[in-house]
Parts: structure tokens; C-alpha cells; sequence
């Protein structure tokens, strides 16, 4: 079967630009649409709107979207609304508040399904969402995340694995995933499945090497697209990929979604733990349980038995202890991890009785040990006192 070709970059703009605004001018022309991305059918893009706009805009998104899909060879849309504040000598084009009018009217993937863009979100069918973070990039955070989420599939448990890293999406080579994902009939994206659990990322959508050249609010949209805009359910845990950091995707998620609980990967230097001990004390000033601390390039084995603790020893362990989390385990440096990764073939996938895969099924149970005293809760509210 011959899949249709998708349309091409001056066809969309010339649909986006054929919404108009209740000043007469199309999106394009009042330079609103930023970061178009096209790939097999897959199209995004963003509207750059003024913080103040963001609700009524919520219509033009929507328009724009409905208009987009309804060209021949696009199978999805995702449409975002990104806000920021105007600076001096930037000319950005702002439209008025009001209803567009759409030449084609249709269905888009996702259109309507997010609640206000502060509200909380709700994830029906999903049960635990664990978020697996890092206070700095390097550490290990996505192959960590790749095999707790097997690790707890093992486990007997239906498992979900979310890309929230859209600077830099590893899931979808880690997982050997190189197709785009399908629609449901309720025009929500269907996630790709590998080695038993279901997996989504924006790396599914762009070019493995086009970079996502995002301001925060876009990537704060995005993310909030692929947790509600997806066939997710039934779940029983969603684990969540983040970026290393302690920014926007991390308070997006934080403050919007009932997170059951963060796991802080770090490798065992200094360097890395005064990061680790960043990100803790972020996802406790949100009222985000630390659900346990990962230990990640422990050691190297050497030919003799001996270990190398080329990173030094038990750092995270000691940091934990005196944060009072739960140290849910150490992976050392072992080279069928990395090359699993590259090659698209998780060891915990691919070979599960092996011993490196026991590694990561040891800590999904101790993981799983440390949610049986955490409850999943309502969205917080972060409050700032003087």
C-alpha cells in the first residue's frame, strides 16, 4: 500500500495563512507561526502569541489545526501555542482577541482535548507517573529510563515510557523505533509499541537530526500535547523521560501533572551530585515525592575481577542517605548497556535473564518497593512567600 504524499512547506503556510484574524490578516503574514516541522505526513508548528493572548488563542490554534489536517496526505497535526514577552526593538506581530474564520474546517489530532493552559491535566487510564530526572545532562538519565521501564514490564506491570527530552529525544533509537506514529479514529496519536511496553516521542515526529530550536513555552505545550493528546491507557505506570535540568519541562510537568514520584540518576562524582541535589530539592519545593536516587557508571570491572571506580565511589549512595530518599541501586559501566542503546536493542529487552538485565530488575523493584508508601496526588500549587 502506497501512503499519500504529504503536502509541502509553501502549501501549509499558504492554509495557515488563509486564517484570518478579525484584522484581516492571515497567520503568516501577522508572523505567527514559527518552528514548522513536516515529516511523513507529520506536521507541526507553533503559534507565537503574547502571554496575555493564550486563551482566546486557543481558538486560532485549534482552526489552524482543523485547516492543516484537512490536506490531503496529513495523517497528524500538533499545534502549540508558545507565549512570550515582547522585547525592545522586536516587532512581533500581535493579534487582536477574537474567533478566526477557517476556510477548511476538519478534525485535528489532539484539537480540544488540553484544559486551560494552567489548569492540571488529566491522563484517564493511567495509574503511577514516575518522572526520571538529572540535575545535568551525561549521566546516563535516558538509558536508565529505558530499562526501569522494561525493568518494571518484567515486573508484570503495563508500562508506558514518555520522551519529555525534546531538546534531545534518545527514545526512539534507544528503543529502535523509526516509524511515525498512527492516529485513532478520536484523533489522538496511537504510541509505538517495542519489547512489550508503549513508548512516544517528539523524536517520532522530526528528523533524528533536526534540532528543536524552542523557546520554553513551546516545549512546556509540547509536552503537555504528548502526556493528553495520547492513546496512553490502560496503564499502570508511566515513566517519564525528562531533560536534565531543573526548568520549564520539569515545573510543567510538576506543577500540571499528579506525579506520583521523581527517581535522580547521577554518577557518582561531585560534579554531578551538586546538580543531583539541585534537582531533589526542585522536585521537593513542588511537592514531588523523590521516589529514590540511581547510581549510574559505578564502576568498571576489570579483566582481574577488580572494580575501577573511575568516577569515585558511592557518592550517590552518601547523598541519598543524607537527603533521606530511598538509594534505589547502582549500574556500572558495562558496554553491552551503551551498545543496546545505539543499536536500538535494551539489554533489559533483549536479553532479560542476563546479569546486567537483573541490574535494572533489581532497581524497578526496589522502585516499586518505594511507591507502595507514596500516593498519587492533585496537581501542586507552587506558592512564593517574600
Amino acid at each position: 500500500m502506497t501512503s499519500r504524499p504529504g503536502p509541502d512547506r509553501d502549501t501549509i503556510l499558504a492554509t495557515l495563512n488563509s486564517i484570518s484574524l478579525p484584522d484581516g490578516r492571515g497567520l503568516v503574514d501577522a508572523r505567527l507561526v514559527q518552528g514548522l516541522v513536516i515529516r511523513d505526513g507529520n506536521v507541526g508548528f507553533a503559534l507565537e502569541i503574547a502571554p496575555a493572548d493564550a486563551d482566546s488563542m486557543e481558538k486560532v490554534r485549534s482552526a489552524a489545526a482543523d485547516a492543516v489536517k484537512a490536506l490531503a496526505g496529513v495523517t497528524s497535526v500538533t499545534a502549540v501555542l508558545t507565549a512570550h514577552n515582547d522585547t525592545p526593538g522586536s516587532t512581533p506581530a500581535r493579534p487582536a482577541q477574537g474567533t478566526p474564520t477557517a476556510q477548511n474546517a476538519g478534525h485535528s489530532h489532539g484539537g480540544g482535548q488540553q484544559p486551560g493552559r494552567n489548569g492540571p491535566l488529566t491522563i484517564p487510564g493511567v495509574g503511577a507517573i514516575i518522572a526520571v530526572a538529572s540535575g545535568k545532562g551525561g549521566v546516563g538519565k535516558s538509558t536508565l529510563a529505558v530499562n526501569l521501564a522494561l525493568g518494571l514490564s518484567a515486573l508484570g506491570l503495563k508500562v508506558g515510557l514518555l520522551d519529555a527530552d525534546v531538546y534531545g529525544p534518545s527514545v526512539p533509537r534507544m528503543l529502535g523505533l523509526n516509524r511515525k506514529p498512527d492516529a485513532s479514529e478520536n484523533k489522538k496519536l496511537i504510541p509505538l509499541e517495542a519489547y512489550g511496553i508503549k513508548a512516544m516521542s517528539i523524536g517520532l515526529i522530526v528528523d533524528e537530526d533536526t534540532p528543536m530550536i524552542w523557546r520554553g513555552p513551546m516545549v512546556q505545550s509540547a509536552i503537555s500535547q504528548m502526556l493528553v493528546d495520547v492513546e496512553w491507557a490502560p496503564l499502570d505506570v508511566l515513566v517519564v523521560d525528562m531533560p536534565p535540568g531543573t526548568g520549564d519541562a520539569q515545573l510543567t510537568l510538576a506543577q500540571r501533572v499528579p506525579m506520583t514520584g521523581a527517581v535522580i540518576v547521577s554518577t557518582p562524582q561531585e560534579i554531578a551530585l551538586i546538580d543531583a541535589r539541585k534537582a531533589v530539592a526542585m522536585f521537593e519545593k513542588t511537592h514531588v515525592p523523590i521516589l529514590g536516587v540511581v547510581e549510574n557508571m559505578a564502576w568498571l570491572e576489570m579483566p582481574d575481577g577488580s572494580r575501577n571506580h573511575i568516577f569515585g565511589e558511592g557518592g550517590a549512595r552518601q547523598t541519598a542517605e543524607k537527603l533521606n530518599v530511598p538509594f534505589l541501586g547502582e549500574v556500572p559501566l558495562i558496554t553491552g548497556i551503551r551498545e543496546g542503546g545505539d543499536d536500538g536493542k535494551p539489554v533489559t529487552g533483549t536479553a532479560p535473564d542476563s546479569a546486567t538485565a537483573t541490574i535494572f530488575r533489581d532497581i524497578a523493584a526496589a522502585l516499586m518497593a518505594s511507591l507502595e508508601g507514596s500516593d498519587q496526588k492533585p496537581a501542586p500549587r507552587i506558592t512564593i512567600s517574600d
